[in-house]
């Protein structure tokens, strides 16, 4: 109980809270707006069918005044500093402003529009400021401080500790230490950052869909299914190009018809289509924000006392230090392209062999390396589909395995609502039977969904706040042609497991804060324990359990499954370069300062110089991102971050070959993994977290042998 000195809330927060009450829509409290009250539903599941996008902005309105007079109550509170009445008081405050947010950006993100689109540019700015009113608050830094200071005479419990010098770093890195001069300096940086960065997301979302192209004939489709051809056709009906075909893009700079395309001038319109995203002008070119955003971190990080916007962002990671980070980039570079190298020369080999005349470019090296891949192992990637029906792979694959190592089960139901009709939701029950979750599975792409597979949490556990979880998957599975089955290709399936990974470690969330449930973690531990949970796609007991024909019931052949266990190694060189090469994209642009920053017009040859300095400017495997639609970085939470897979690759590998030292696929390794990692979220040091669980430190030598660079 630590006195501490009195002062005066800043002039910015108080009129904040002034201008958000008076401008906030006068809302009684049994209005008809769901998002005012908590849902009644089980677990606090979400209200889909009641929320409209006319909820949001006064829902925004209220839950940031509520929460600006909830923390003005701590911050000028007579009474002296307590853990309770000032950090937990913190914990409990903002729950409408979370509840709205939480939903609105999770519905954004899986089903976006127009109106979803302004609200979000409306609101980036203001949430940016709102989050600034309270972290620059003297008054309330004070109380934080002083109980920090005092921290040793608290009697405080672990978790209780951490939390408290959780909070003290968050306000420390959000510059409650700066001068007043300095604060309005990062509000203005913060709010251009939040709005440059909704402008990059909207863009690449936008340029995904304009730089579809247009194939005339069916005949220039040949090598796709014809599955394939009547989705082109459908896309091209829909865009008003009846008779025609659209092949439409991904997020990635790969595109899936590039390993199925035999037409050269197809596959080079495609590829040039993706890599031309974001840099070709018009009104979505992206190259002026990913400068401006550059530039501006570097402003803060400077602001805030670091050397560039890197060393801000890994202080709190586990890889340790920029110069850690770039000596395991250093060792994984080289081994990378070599590799690259010989099999992009295999496959010239193959070109040659068949009289292509041409050489090997990145819009060839997806059929080829299939090419390759069928003559040494005797297969193809096609050959699994037919084995890889989604409705077994999620139930008697993703599930199953989680049923052998946790004792947790699923049943759907079909009573909640969703906001899309494939959208399907399951109660997850402890081996006991008792409740423990509700998962939410959007497993199909459509035109409003934002790109790749992501984890989210529409409600997160604690213990304070008696909240239980609700986590949802989603991935952007094509979905077939009416009447079809969904049948998966193998990076589906891995992609599958993977995000179920990061489920669990939602749904297992055993914390008393809600700072530290589920998958809050530093960003380069959060990918972990999903990487970890890939391991169960192949394992024997898992694959025979859910390959099995769609059709017939048979299981996958065994010689099938020996070509694929001896082509896993196949093609890590190009995996292994395209990802490193994004990676040290992301590490170029937040390891300079603003005024190495490039302007717009200097992007794409800082981008290409860039590549050259690390050695990945190798033009057949261009980078799986390039910069104007990187949005992990730019307007994700990868920002410095993208390396995260990787190192979390080899806190993954050591765990994995851990588990297969002692027994695999049982119910202690299980409990164990939940006991010492997946319920402990971030109430404790992630990286003791990881020695908990294998024994040991990180050791990068079981992801070398993995990806056969050692």
């Amino acid at each position: 109980m630590t006195k501490h000195p009195r002062y005066p809330a800043s002039a910015a927060f108080t009129a904040l809270i002034v201008t958000a009450i008076a401008s906030m829509p006068v809302v009684a409290a049994d209005a008809e707006n769901p998002l005012l009250t908590e849902s009644t539903l089980p677990f606090g599941y979400p209200r889909f069918d009641l929320v409209q996008d006319a909820h949001f902005l006064p829902a925004f309105a209220q839950g940031m005044a509520e929460n600006l007079r909830e923390v003005a109550a701590i911050a000028d509170n007579p009474a002296s500093a307590t853990f309770d009445n000032t950090v937990v008081a913190l914990e409990r405050a903002g729950r409408l402003l979370s509840r709205v947010n939480g939903l609105f950006s999770n519905l954004n993100g899986t089903l976006t529009n127009p109106e979803r689109q302004k609200i979000q540019r409306d609101i980036a700015p203001k949430l940016s400021a709102h989050s600034d009113a309270i972290r620059l608050n003297p008054a309330l830094f004070a109380r934080i401080a002083a109980l920090y200071d005092a921290r040793a005479t608290l009697g405080l419990d672990a978790e209780s500790q951490r939390l408290l010098w959780r909070y003290h770093q968050d306000f420390v890195r959000s510059g409650a230490q700066l001068p007043e001069a300095d604060k309005a300096k990062l509000r203005a940086l913060n709010a251009d950052l939040a709005t440059l960065q909704t402008t990059l997301t909207q863009n690449v979302l936008k340029e995904r869909a304009a730089s579809a192209i247009v194939v005339a004939t069916r005949e220039e489709l040949a090598g796709l299914d014809d599955a394939a051809i009547d989705a082109a056709a459908a896309a091209a009906k829909t865009a008003g190009q009846e008779g025609k075909f659209l092949l439409s893009l991904q997020n990635t700079t790969g595109q899936p018809p590039l390993a199925s395309l035999k037409h050269r001038a197809v596959r080079e319109r495609l590829m040039a289509a993706s890599l031309a995203r974001g840099s070709r002008g018009g009104e979505f070119d992206n190259r002026a924000a990913v400068s401006a955003i550059a530039k501006k971190r570097a402003e803060r990080a400077a602001l805030l006392g670091f050397t560039h916007h890197a060393a801000y962002q890994l202080e709190e990671q586990t890889v340790g230090t920029v110069d850690v980070l770039n000596k395991l980039l250093a060792q994984l570079a080289p081994p990378a392209v070599a590799n690259a190298r010989r099999e992009a020369a295999a496959m010239q080999a193959l070109v040659d062999a068949e009289k292509g005349g041409f050489t090997i470019g990145a819009a060839d090296w997806e059929l080829y390396s299939e090419k390759v891949r069928q003559a040494r192992y005797a297969f193809d990637g096609e050959q699994l589909r037919p084995y890889f029906e989604l409705n077994r792979v999620v139930r008697d694959g993703v599930f199953y395995a989680a049923t052998r190592l946790y004792g947790i089960t699923f049943k759907e139901r079909r009573d909640l609502p969703v906001y899309e009709p494939s959208v399907r939701t399951f109660d997850v029950f402890e081996a006991d039977g008792t409740p423990l979750a509700i998962f939410i599975l959007d497993y199909y792409a459509r035109p409003t969904k934002n790109g790749g597979a992501w984890m989210n949490a529409y409600v997160s556990q604690s213990s304070l706040l008696g909240t239980r979880p609700v986590i949802a998957n989603h991935l952007n599975i094509p979905p077939p042609p009416a009447g079809q089955p969904t049948l998966l290709t193998y990076d589906e399936v891995n992609t599958a497991f993977h995000e179920f990974g990061h489920a669990l470690h939602g749904m297992f969330s055993k914390v008393k804060y809600p700072r530290f449930a589920g998958t809050a973690v530093p960003r380069d531990f959060v990918e972990y324990p999903s990487q970890v949970n890939e391991m169960w796609m192949t394992w024997p007991d898992v694959l025979k359990n859910y390959a099995k024909h769609h059709e017939t019931g048979a299981p996958i052949p065994a010689e099938l499954l020996a070509k694929v266990s001896a082509a896993a190694k196949f093609n890590q060189g190009f995996k292994t370069t395209e990802y490193l090469a994004a990676t040290l994209l992301d590490q170029a642009w937040h390891q300079i300062g603003a005024t190495e920053v490039p302007d717009a017009d200097g992007v794409l040859a800082f981008e290409a110089a860039a590549l050259k300095k690390y050695g990945v400017d190798f033009a057949p495997v261009p980078p799986r991102y390039r910069s104007t639609y990187f949005s992990h970085t730019f307007a994700g939470g990868y920002s410095a971050g993208y390396y995260s897979y990787i190192w979390s690759e080899v806190l993954d590998a050591c765990s994995v070959d851990w588990i297969k030292a002692h027994g695999g696929l049982t119910r202690a390794n299980g409990d164990r993994l939940r006991a010492t990692v997946l319920s402990r979220g971030g109430s404790d040091d992630a990286l003791k977290l990881f020695r908990d669980f294998t024994g040991g430190d990180p050791d990068v030598t079981p992801l070398l042998k993995r990806r056969g660079l050692d």
